[in-house]
């Protein structure tokens, strides 16, 4: 109880040492705008802790740290280069910096989430830098003005650290080595019900929820490189572990599938054997040692799918020592750990990033040509909240959910913002004890809420601090914050507006392309050229499916068909190809048709291509018969183009 009450404690301290600070080493150095610095404490910390849903890891928030301030940096080298080029010209100059912030909207979200953030802060940084120079009237400042922001920037983010440390960071090793152990018992259920052919239904969910595992699991080796490079032989293992955890769901999977038209294909005593049940790790490795004196004493009859699991699984628990002492790496593990070349996969939400781009330099720049010609006072808080929520919003899965969240936060910060302005803040003028008590009571309750992930409270925490107007000397000015006030939710407002008006209909066509790239690694496995057999798409193929899942959530149908050509691509890879120069040749021919498919630019293109594969598929089977290739060959291909036929409308249309 203690333990978990210290936890639940531990993150909103750590929000309050950070903010209080931030705060009160703006005003020792005596910076022109110390409340950049409270604001960057509170975003990082209390940032990182919403994506986290609690204390973040050790780590995390130093890395997020890290992409503020190279974010920050290259935002002030972009304002004062457009600021340089287009002096003479405002109109220019705010449109420029407005194609800045959608260029990198639009390119954040083709590159690593985890990466974006720095892309994305430094598309509104150089808005915000030109808006807030520009409202004060002298251009002249803009250096001076870039200098103060990237000191206040860093300044904030040191805080944030320091706070993190004294408050000692959890580390995600211990989380790791939990996962991991439920992971490999989790893969032996899902062979238990695969070669027990169980309700397709349960297969399903069960391979699913794994595929996420396997993906969280990835995640969370980022983390642990965030956190030490102590952790360097963990990692190794870690990435290999993911391979191998990809290729057990895949065999297994490959198992039931077979299954549904050869009954026959599990000898009745390897059935019998995956009936008895596991509780524990341990019971996992004794049921694959036993497997292993099998295969050790030459048990021809088992089923190629089950060979290779077996062996992939004794890889998976020699690893998993590993993992949890992060001994040395020994001459087995130096083995299992040779890799093949991992290719990448190459981003699929081309069109969302170009949506994302358009939303950001349309809201961004009607907000800034209706400011130019109103001359409206708070047009640059509003200003500021746009670019702000466009650069931020794009990049999640939900743009209208986050900008919701920051409208929310901003109409909430309205009324919390008024009582800290005009009540409680006058009263601690002559007090730092009390200004640290004030200051530090609304980060401590913020913190209780952030990590909750309360929707709306990091916004109404940060849109708070930003009306307090933080200055050394403080003025309370009503009019001022009224329009600080102001600016922020019409801001908000407006970008939301925008994200309705400028809809994203690229769900379907994201949808048809991921399916189509499986399709194409697939054809694309069907080669004799043994450096392209060695390299590893699995991971690739995997990530592409994982993020069919999350763009249509509960559509198993295009789960099924994705695993069936990851499945076809596994099998493809490591079938015994005849190798003569006609099936070479063919091979050729085969893949620059289905990547014509991946590539047309319309349904008519797309269909054009995709029924001459269709035929071209049909005629290399029949060479493989004239060859007289093996049944490990023949089966897959077959299979394929049963799987191409049945689901030709979904593979062409979008």
């Amino acid at each position: 109880m203690r333990e978990l009450f210290s936890y639940r404690l531990r993150f909103p301290l750590k929000l309050t040492l950070a903010v209080l600070l931030a705060l009160f080493l703006g005003f020792a150095f005596n910076l022109e705008t110390p409340r950049w610095a409270v604001m960057t404490a509170a975003i990082v910390a209390g940032g990182t802790a919403f994506v986290a849903g609690g204390d973040p890891y050790a780590g995390a928030l130093r890395h997020r740290g890290m992409l503020r301030i190279i974010g920050t940096f290259i935002g002030c080298i972009a304002a004062l280069a457009i600021m340089i080029a287009t002096v003479r010209a405002p109109v220019i100059m705010l449109l420029l910096c407005c194609l800045w912030a959608g260029f990198c909207v639009w390119l954040s979200s083709l590159i690593r989430v985890e990466n974006s953030y720095a892309l994305g802060l430094a598309g509104y940084t150089a808005l915000i830098i030109v808006v807030t120079v520009d409202a004060n009237g002298s251009l002249l400042l803009a250096p001076l003005f870039a200098v103060e922001r990237c000191s206040e920037i860093v300044m904030g983010i040191v805080c944030a650290i320091v706070a993190d440390l004294v408050f000692t960071p959890r580390s995600i090793k211990n989380d790791i080595d939990r996962e991991t152990e439920q992971l490999i018992m989790a893969q032996y259920h899902l062979l238990q019900s695969c070669v027990a052919h169980k309700d397709k239904e349960d297969v399903d969910r069960q391979w699913s929820a794994l595929v996420r595992r396997t993906t969280v699991l990835s995640g969370m080796r980022s983390n642990l490189m965030m956190e030490s490079s102590h952790w360097q032989n963990t990692n190794r293992r870690m990435k290999a572990l993911n391979t191998l955890s990809l290729t057990l769901i895949t065999q297994a999977c490959e198992t039931f599938l077979i299954l549904n038209s050869r009954p026959e294909y599990i000898p009745a005593q390897y059935r019998l054997f995956f009936e008895k049940p596991v509780e524990t790790l341990a019971d996992v490795h004794r049921q694959v040692k036993i497997m292993r004196r099998v295969l050790a004493a030459g048990g021809s009859n088992m089923p190629t799918t089950l060979t290779t699991w077996v062996n992939a699984a004794s890889r998976a628990l020699v690893l998993l020592k590993g993992i949890k002492t992060n001994a040395r790496i020994s001459k087995i593990e130096d083995e299992i750990l040779v890799e093949d070349v991992v290719v990448k996969a190459p981003p699929a939400e081309t069109h969302h990033a170009m949506i994302n781009g358009i939303r950001t330099f349309v809201a961004t720049a009607l907000g800034s040509l209706f400011w130019l010609w109103t001359g409206w006072t708070s047009g640059s808080g509003c200003m500021v909240m746009l670019a702000v929520i466009t650069a931020l919003a794009m990049r999640t899965p939900n743009p209208l959910m986050m900008a919701k969240d920051f409208l929310y936060g901003m109409v909430a910060a309205f009324p919390i913002g008024a009582l800290w302005f005009m009540v409680i803040m006058p009263a601690t003028q002559q007090s730092a004890v009390l200004l640290a008590i004030a200051i530090g009571g609304l980060a401590f309750i913020a913190g209780i809420f952030v990590q909750r992930r309360q929707i709306g409270t990091l916004g109404a925490f940060v849109g708070t601090l930003n009306i307090l107007v933080l200055d050394n000397p403080m003025k309370f000015e009503t009019t001022l914050f009224l329009d600080s006030a102001l600016g922020q939710m019409i801001g908000a407002i407006v970008a939301t507006m925008v994200i309705l008006l400028i809809r994203d209909k690229s769900k379907a066509r994201t949808g048809r392309k991921l399916l189509n790239r499986l399709m194409s690694a697939t054809v694309s496995a069907m080669t004799t050229n043994q450096a392209r057999r060695r390299e590893n798409h699995l991971p690739a193929l995997y990530q592409q499916l994982f993020l069919l899942m999350n763009t249509f959530p509960g559509d198993i149908d295009k789960f099924r068909l994705a695993l069936t050509l990851i499945i076809g691509h596994q099998r493809l890879r490591h079938a015994d190809v005849p190798v003569n120069e006609d099936l070479s040749a063919y091979h050729r021919q085969l893949r620059h048709t289905a990547d014509r498919v991946v590539a047309a630019g319309n349904d008519g293109k797309r269909r054009y291509y995709y029924e001459r594969l269709l035929a071209e598929l049909n005629v290399y089977q029949e060479k493989l018969e004239h060859y007289q290739a093996p049944i490990n060959v023949t089966e897959p291909v077959k299979r394929l183009i049963d799987v191409l036929h049945r689901y030709q409308n979904t593979l062409i249309q979008i």
